[in-house]
């Protein structure tokens, strides 16, 4: 990546911190930017703190979708972010508006200290929280400094009224007073009796609103509540990672009104019940949601088609994940058909849905149950473990579907010569628009390759292809790399260890668990294969086309 003029300045700038009084109060509007991202590149927490507690513009936009090679923020850096921010309230003078900080979250532990989605969440709420709080001590602090005010007042007027009564109440030329001095300060007493009795109900007002500041607690006095309602000052945007353990300060932080409101762009669950997503939903403003991942909670049928009504209220709603939530289907269960059926007219509501996961539910057969009721056609279907049946994969090469779908993983999905003339079709009927696809651990030989090669050379806007854990010999993986050397638009190439690669022993027809976990030979060298591929890349010309068999590191995303 070559640097710019302009950023080389701005680290060098930002990395002497003394300095930093010296050219803060001369730096442009237009170079904020590339001054931050100079301070986060070169981990500066207190750069990053000065530049957010003085940002110029309305909108921050922090993270989003990294190059290649590009880390997440460190984790200093973000914490330096979030307390320039509350500090920042506390300034009339504050221009900030809006704080986007969606696809800020790294992976927890990773290079250069990332903070995690779950860490995030947790910093984003203990400060709108905080915001909150700070905002409740702010009024009381102004309502306790008009009191001072009005009280000084009324002291100064009651010393003026006592001396003018003492100057009234003495004769010119002695200490006693003449009648009509007398009658004088009778009338004066009649006035004086009046203008206390004001007096009093001002006191008594006072003494009513000192009441009111004394309720305290999480809500706060009814007049701080109205206040900090009618006054949000930062509309914060960022993808949640809610858990069972951070549930309940998730919850907390969305229900409290202050200065600080969290909009959700994604949210993440795991581990959490039916009630409690429920219960996050209905808190979450209803614009803005595009997407929710829930993984790891049993919510069966039944519990998913309760969710969907209320998914249904949230008009941007375009991706939905459902990853090991115990989706178990089976028609000897009573009860098991209407549920179905709760959940099929549930899906009919999501107008806006391209986006369907469902990893690891055991729905064989209930393809078309769940498909056939999505209003609008998908664009991205993931069905990994999902045990499709041959009619399952028939409807689907069939169904509205299949000529738009631009991503799609039927990874762990056995596939043989029964299945294969559905899986054919579907890629005719996609080959203009699928860009990404996956079909590790389908158990595809040499043959059912050969049979596949065609249709997989038809998808001439394919940009990353997953094969990995397919018994596959070298063989067969060279006739592979050759077709991929043909397709111009593929950039990602993910391969299986061909069988010859492995120790002795190995079933003549391994499955993907048996590929995984059986060891390679020591004695065959690795880089032997990999220099035969890279060899037909070189005679076809394609040195953009990567190959890699590492599946623990392959990201499909990076082609983007």
């Amino acid at each position: 990546m070559v640097l710019s003029l302009v950023s080389i300045c701005a680290r060098e700038v930002v990395s002497d911190h003394s300095a930093s009084p010296c050219w803060l109060r001369w730096v442009p509007r237009e170079l904020y930017r590339p001054l931050l991202e100079a301070a986060f590149t070169g981990c500066r927490p207190l750069a990053v703190g000065e530049l957010v507690q003085r940002w110029p513009e309305r909108t921050l936009r922090v993270g989003g979708r990294r190059k290649q090679g590009q880390t997440a923020p460190n984790r200093l850096c973000i914490q330096a972010l979030l307390l320039a921010i509350v500090r920042g309230l506390s300034d009339q003078r504050y221009a900030l508006q809006v704080l986007d900080l969606c696809g800020m979250q790294g992976d927890e532990g990773g290079m250069g200290d990332p903070m995690g989605g779950w860490s995030l969440t947790v910093a984003l709420c203990t400060m709108a929280v905080q915001a909150r709080a700070g905002a409740q001590r702010a009024l009381r602090r102004e309502g306790e400094r008009e009191r001072k005010r009005f009280s000084a007042l009324e002291r100064e007027k009651d010393v003026k009224r006592e001396r003018g009564q003492w100057k009234r109440g003495k004769e010119p030329n002695g200490d006693e007073e003449s009648t009509d001095n007398k009658e004088l300060r009778g009338k004066s007493c009649g006035i004086l009796s009046e203008e206390e009795v004001i007096q009093g109900v001002r006191r008594r007002m006072e003494m009513e609103r000192k009441r009111e500041s004394a309720v305290t607690g999480l809500g706060g006095s009814r007049k701080e509540t109205e206040n900090i309602n009618s006054d949000v000052l930062v509309h914060v945007r960022a993808d949640l990672f809610v858990n069972a353990r951070s549930w309940e300060r998730v919850r907390v932080a969305l229900s409290t009104s202050g200065p600080l409101k969290l909009q959700c762009r994604y949210l993440r669950v795991e581990e959490i019940s039916v009630s409690s997503i429920r219960t996050l939903l209905d808190l979450l403003p209803r614009q803005g949601l595009l997407g929710i991942d829930v993984r790891y909670s049993s919510l069966g049928v039944a519990g998913l088609a309760e969710l969907l009504p209320l998914l249904s209220t949230f008009p941007a709603l375009n991706s939905l994940r459902l990853h090991y939530c115990n989706l178990d289907f089976r028609r000897d269960h009573p009860g098991q058909e209407e549920a179905l059926r709760d959940l099929s007219l549930g899906l009919t509501k999501l107008q806006e849905l391209r986006r369907l996961s469902l990893t690891a539910l055991r729905l064989p057969g209930q393809l078309r149950v769940l498909l056939s009721s999505l209003p609008q056609p998908l664009e991205i279907l993931e069905l990994p473990y999902l045990r499709l049946s041959p009619a399952d994969l028939a409807y689907l090469s069939c169904s509205h579907h299949a000529s738009t779908l631009q991503q799609l993983d039927l990874s762990e999905n056995h596939l043989d010569e029964n299945t294969l003339p559905s899986i054919r079709r579907l890629l005719s009927q996609a080959s203009s628009s699928l860009q990404h696809l996956s079909l590790s651990g389908c158990g595809l030989t040499d043959g059912l390759l050969g049979l596949l090669l065609p249709s997989l050379g038809g998808c001439w806007a394919l940009k990353s292809l997953a094969l990995a854990l397919n018994p596959l010999s070298m063989a067969g993986l060279m006739d592979l790399v050759r077709m991929a050397v043909r397709m111009p638009s593929l950039r990602h190439l993910l391969y299986p260890n061909p069988l010859e690669d492995y120790q002795p022993g190995l079933p003549d027809l391994p499955s993907s668990a048996q590929l995984l976990d059986w060891p390679l030979d020591e004695a065959t060298d690795i880089n032997t294969t990999s220099s035969q591929l890279n060899r037909v890349l070189i005679d076809g010309g394609r040195s953009d086309l990567f190959l890699t068999c590492d599946l623990l590191n392959y990201d499909k995303d990076l082609v983007d």
